[in-house]
């Protein structure tokens, strides 16, 4: 996750006990942060990733058996991709026009993608994954 999100969620989930669906999953996971103004992350089970940060990640997946996903960050999401660590986009586009807010890319930035797999939940919500072709 990145640092905002880091900083929101660590101030809020370990503060919440069993009764609170998703609270005993995620204060439970291994989570990384990646960030180089983070020194040192107080929420259990949280690495902070700082230096060589695309070597760090690489080595987490390398190690890792099964999938790392992340959510909530559009510049942790922007950084993967230009280093070539993102293996998956899934992308949630909900049915309204918005005509300002933040960019999940930025204007110079080009990142050729393949749709995987398509679907529309119950709520018209299109669920999309996508992978990169380079």
């Amino acid at each position: 996750m990145g640092r905002r999100l880091y900083d929101e969620w660590s101030s809020y989930w370990p503060g919440q006990g069993p009764e609170v669906p998703f609270s005993e999953f995620i204060n439970t996971i291994p989570k990384y942060v990646p960030s180089t103004t983070l020194d040192e992350a107080t929420w259990q089970n949280t690495t902070v990733l700082s230096g060589d940060v695309a070597s760090e990640v690489q080595a987490l997946k390398d190690k890792t058996d099964g999938d790392i996903q992340m959510s909530g960050s559009a510049t942790t999401v922007r950084w993967l991709l230009a280093n070539g660590l993102l293996d998956e986009l899934a992308l949630l586009v909900h049915p309204i026009a918005v005509g300002s807010g933040q960019r999940l890319f930025e204007d110079t930035a080009t990142y050729p993608l393949e749709l995987r797999s398509s679907s529309t939940l119950g709520t018209g919500v299109l669920h999309l994954r996508y992978a990169p072709t380079s």
